[in-house]
C-alpha cells in the first residue's frame, strides 16, 4: 500500500468522479483506477462500487477512506513537523468557522501569520455540523464554532467568549431609546435574521420561545453581510452577536440597543482533534488564542457602540 493510492482514493472521496478525481490528483484517469484496484488488492477488499460511471463506495470503502484521511493527515502533520525544527512553521492551517464568528477570527489569524509567516491559513465560513463532519474525517485542522450545541466528538476546546445579544435598530424605532429591550417586545418588529438552518438562528428562536413567543422574520439569510446590508437600510432591525461589531460595526443611522439576558448562554471557542502529538500550526493558534484577550476586545466594543439615554 502506497501513500500515493490513498491520495488517489481521497481524491475520488472528494469529488465523487474518477476524471475529476484524477485530474486533482494530475495522472491520468486509468492510473488513478488502477492505483485504486491495487489498493483493494493489497487490503483484499472491494472499495469502490463500480459501474459505469462512480457509484459511491463499499461500507468496507467508506471505512478505508476514513482510515486514508487520517494516515495523509499524520503524514503531513510530520512534514510540518520537521520542517518547523528545521526553517520555521509553516504549511497551511486548516479552520473551518460558523458565520457568526467568522466575523473575530481575525483576532487570531493576523497575530498566528505574523508569529509565523511561512504558514498559510485556510478559512472557511461552515455550519456547526459541518465543522464537526470534518475534523472527524480529517479535512480540517481546527474550528472556530459553538462549544455547547451540535456533538463536537473527541475534541479538545480552547473557550474564546461567550455570546451576548444586541438589538440592531434604527434611530427612529421605538426601541432605540430605551437602554434594554425584552425578547417579548420585539417579536412584532419587522426583522432580518439568519436562516433557521443556522444554529446562531436555532439559539434566538430557543431565546424568543422562553419569553413565550414566536417571530417570522421579514427577511432571512444565511450571511452575515447580507443581513447588514438590509438592516443598514433603515426598513428592518435585527438580533446580532456581539461578535459582528468587531467587523460590520453600527451603521450610520442605526443603534444597538442590549437584550434582556436569556436563560441560556452559549460559548464560542476553537475545537480541534485530540490527537498526540498534535498538529503543530493548531498548536501554534491555540497558544495565539491563550495571549489574545478575544473576549475583552468584543465586550470593549459593545460598550463603546452601547450609550445609555440621558433618561438612564
Amino acid at each position: 500500500m502506497l501513500l500515493r493510492q490513498l491520495e488517489y482514493l481521497t481524491a475520488l472521496a472528494q469529488e465523487r468522479h474518477f476524471a475529476r478525481a484524477a485530474e486533482a490528483c494530475h495522472v491520468s484517469q486509468p492510473s488513478l483506477s488502477a492505483g485504486i484496484r491495487k489498493l483493494e488488492s493489497d487490503l483484499k477488499v472491494a472499495i469502490v462500487r463500480r459501474g459505469q460511471r462512480f457509484e459511491g463506495f463499499t461500507p468496507e470503502g467508506e471505512r478505508v477512506v476514513m482510515w486514508a484521511r487520517r494516515i495523509l493527515a499524520e503524514r503531513d502533520a510530520l512534514h510540518d513537523d520537521l520542517s518547523a525544527m528545521q526553517t520555521g512553521m509553516s504549511g497551511v492551517l486548516r479552520i473551518g468557522a460558523i458565520p457568526t464568528a467568522l466575523t473575530a477570527a481575525s483576532l487570531l489569524t493576523t497575530p498566528f501569520c505574523d508569529e509565523h509567516p511561512l504558514a498559510r491559513v485556510s478559512l472557511e465560513s461552515l455550519s456547526s455540523r459541518e465543522i464537526a463532519h470534518r475534523l472527524a474525517e480529517f479535512d480540517l485542522d481546527m474550528g472556530m464554532t459553538y462549544l455547547d450545541g451540535e456533538p463536537l466528538g473527541n475534541v479538545l476546546t480552547v473557550p474564546l467568549y461567550r455570546e451576548r445579544y444586541l438589538l440592531l435598530t434604527p434611530m427612529d424605532s421605538e426601541f432605540a431609546g430605551r437602554n434594554s429591550v425584552g425578547w417579548a417586545e420585539v417579536a412584532n418588529t419587522p426583522l432580518c435574521l439568519l436562516l433557521p438552518t443556522m444554529q446562531n438562528r436555532r439559539i434566538l428562536d430557543r431565546n424568543f420561545a422562553d419569553a413565550g413567543v414566536t417571530v417570522t422574520p421579514s427577511i432571512e439569510t444565511d450571511t452575515v453581510s447580507a443581513l447588514y446590508a438590509h438592516v443598514a437600510t433603515h426598513r428592518w432591525s435585527s438580533v446580532i452577536a456581539h461578535a459582528w461589531l468587531y467587523l460590520f460595526g453600527v451603521p450610520e443611522g442605526m443603534r444597538v440597543v442590549p437584550l434582556e439576558r436569556p436563560r441560556r448562554s452559549h460559548q464560542v471557542g476553537l475545537v480541534l482533534a485530540d490527537r498526540d502529538p498534535g498538529l503543530i500550526l493548531a498548536r501554534a493558534l491555540v497558544d495565539v488564542a491563550h495571549r489574545a484577550d478575544v473576549r475583552g476586545t468584543l465586550d470593549r466594543l459593545v460598550h463603546r457602540h452601547v450609550r445609555p439615554t440621558p433618561s438612564a
